[in-house]
């Protein structure tokens, strides 16, 4: 995360805007804020226009293979939303799963490439604290989380790629992790991290807000797991945190995909997730027990067919998100928040999952592009229109 002095200068001074929305089980959020200032804004409703048959070009943004080290396998994909340190604004940073010799969960690497066909990898960093990397979280200032499944850590590297701290018990086994921060001055960043082992999702966060205390509790529990290993493990995944302002107010909704359940699943107001197991996932992974529904609880935006033993996602511009199924063919699902299915796009007909990473970016819906992992070409991909 960033340190106070840094976030001092990207935030500037302001107010500690307070918690003030109210969550339930009723519906899923799509512009209820719990990070906000004075004042009340219109929810937004639900963009029906399909983003993905829109994307009709797949274009090769480069080899995702670390140029020192020969690891491949890229699996989580990320956004730099500012430039600071070794990341400019809009390049992408990948994780990659396996090392030269193709053995799952041995990766030890995270790749930048430019947004631009042809882009060449280049070495973020590489260390055994990310050995088996399926996670890197960019924070504002560029801070980058990395997960890694075998070494069991989620650990901190600066904006030059340097390590700084590792991050364990109570995580076990980091599946996936996301950054969380909705953009008021002084308003938390969090960082959320899936857990393969026990099902849980658990919350790296600074208490109190822009201190060095850092506090990991794990605040959802109850999510299916299939106890698989490398590539074929299960758990949820796919974790997206919605940042849009509506005014002076936050949608501050995180999604996480169950991959076991068929589900996707919506958190409202995440930023209230404090206490351990606030969220209790019922069997099934379509209920869920919340210790106060009133602050945040969960809600299944979608469950069963077209999804499919879903990992990867992405949450769209316009507040939609695409999924990536690991069965059943390399298929991406387009879902409103609502829950309605917009398209689906086969990418690879293989039986062998390919696509484990997402990212999109855009300011419209006519500009919005989508980014994948490809682990059967070691590619990074773009869906553009």
């Amino acid at each position: 995360m960033p340190t106070f002095n840094s976030r001092v200068l990207m935030l500037a001074a302001g107010a500690l805007f307070a918690t003030s929305a109210c969550g339930g089980n009723a519906s899923v959020p799509t512009a209820a804020s719990q990070v906000s200032a004075p004042g009340a804004s219109a929810i937004v409703p639900d963009d029906t226009t399909s983003i993905l048959k829109n994307l009709t070009k797949d274009v090769e943004i480069g080899s995702t293979v670390d140029p020192k080290n020969g690891d491949a396998g890229p699996r989580a994909v990320s956004i730099a939303r500012s430039t600071f340190g070794l990341l400019k604004k809009g390049q992408l940073l990948v994780c990659n799963f396996d090392d030269s010799a193709g053995s799952a969960g041995k990766g030890t690497t995270m790749e930048v490439l430019d947004p631009a066909p042809h882009s060449k990898p280049a070495t973020f960093t590489q260390s055994t604290k990310i050995e088996g990397c399926d996670g890197d979280a960019v924070t504002a200032t560029n801070q980058v989380y990395g997960a890694g499944m075998l070494s069991g850590l989620v650990s901190r590297f600066n904006q030059s790629g340097k390590f700084e701290k590792s991050h364990g018990s109570p995580i076990e086994v980091p599946f996936d992790d996301a950054d969380a921060f909705c953009g008021f001055a002084y308003a938390p960043e969090d960082i959320y991290i899936a857990d393969s082992k026990n099902g849980s999702i658990l919350k790296l966060a600074f208490v109190p807000v822009s201190s060095g205390n850092v506090k990991v509790t794990q605040v959802i529990t109850g999510f299916g797991v299939n106890k698989g290993s490398g590539w074929s493990a299960l758990g949820p995944s796919g974790v997206q945190y919605n940042p849009t302002r509506t005014g002076s107010r936050c949608n501050d909704t995180l999604y996480i995909v169950d991959g076991v359940d068929n589900t996707v699943v919506a958190v409202s107001n995440a930023s209230n997730l404090l206490a351990k197991d606030e969220i209790v996932v019922q069997p099934g992974g379509k209920k869920f027990k919340c210790v106060d529904p009133s602050k945040t609880c969960a809600t299944v935006v979608y469950s069963g067919s077209p999804l499919n033993a879903p990992v990867a996602s992405a949450l769209l511009p316009n507040g939609n998100l695409i999924v990536a199924n690991t069965k059943g063919g390399n298929t991406l699902v387009e879902l409103t928040p609502a829950g309605k299915v917009l398209d689906t796009k086969t990418i690879d007909t293989s039986s062998t999952a390919d696509i484990f990473g997402l990212a999109a970016t855009g300011t419209t819906d006519s500009d919005t592009v989508l980014f994948y992992t490809d682990t059967k070409t070691n590619t990074l991909q773009e869906l553009e229109p």
